[in-house]
């Protein structure tokens, strides 16, 4: 990190400014207010250079990652794309939805190709490799198709847990959405990150899934964003995304 007035480096204040938390001065008097910190050190004065590529600048505690150049995108994925930048077999893959983009990005974890809803896609490889690390529990939600009426028993099992091929497994959250003759709705909230789990999960207990839909990951909602449709998360969305991975 550069500082005080060297030649080298971005004014703060500038940096703030182009990765859209205010104007310049607006950023000055963040910096003023000494609510952003360069490196995990809070700025107590104005004129600090820094550099964007390799500085961590957090603003009232949240990263501001587009400093860095970094961005964050919500892909909301339909049914039958699958979680890869190209496909040897000339499936519809999420690369598609990507020609218009100049950055290098990675896909957030997966998604199966008949399982649709939000995938977050990033140029930050940190990122990407800390949200999907098990150790650091970033919940997923999924609304969850299924054909009938569900019983309570089966919400009773998935709660307090299955056994599965590869192991015990259960969810965090269970609550029902909807149920009428010929089929249920139910919204869980889950850790897990294995293959097919919350699919082999319902099935386990007897109501295979019809329809799979991933409604959130950690702090993101997909809120009412169209299938096949990208947009960048917002400084404030960013930022409580790389919180929850203590980034």
């Amino acid at each position: 990190m550069t500082r005080g007035n060297d030649a080298e480096g971005v004014r703060l204040q500038k940096v703030l400014a182009d990765a859209g938390i205010g104007s310049r001065r607006a950023c000055e008097e963040l910096i003023e207010q000494r609510r952003v910190s360069v490196n995990g050190e809070v700025v107590r004065q104005q004129g600090m250079r820094v550099n964007p590529e390799t500085d961590v600048i957090h603003v009232d505690g949240e990263r501001v990652a587009s400093a860095a150049g970094h961005v964050v995108l919500a892909f909301n994925k339909p049914a039958g794309v699958v979680t890869t930048m190209q496909d040897d077999l000339g499936r519809p893959c999420v690369g598609d939805y990507l020609t218009q983009r100049s950055e290098r990005l990675f896909h957030i974890g997966r998604l199966d190709a008949d399982t649709e809803g939000l995938l977050l896609l990033t140029n930050d490889g940190q990122l990407a490799n800390h949200v999907s690390h098990p150790r650091h529990g970033v919940a997923k939600t999924y609304v969850v198709t299924v054909a009938g009426v569900i019983s309570r028993e089966a919400g009773r099992a998935l709660t307090s847990g299955v056994e599965l091929e590869d192991g015990p497994a259960r969810v965090d959250s269970y609550r029902l959405l909807s149920s009428v003759p010929g089929v249920s709705m139910i919204e869980v909230i889950i850790h897990e990150g294995r293959k097919h789990i919350v699919r082999r999960m319902f099935e386990e207990v007897g109501f295979p899934v019809q329809r799979l839909v991933r409604t959130r990951v950690g702090p993101i909602r997909l809120g009412d964003q169209r299938p096949g449709t990208l947009r960048t998360l917002s400084t404030a969305e960013a930022g409580s995304l790389y919180a929850s991975v203590g980034l």
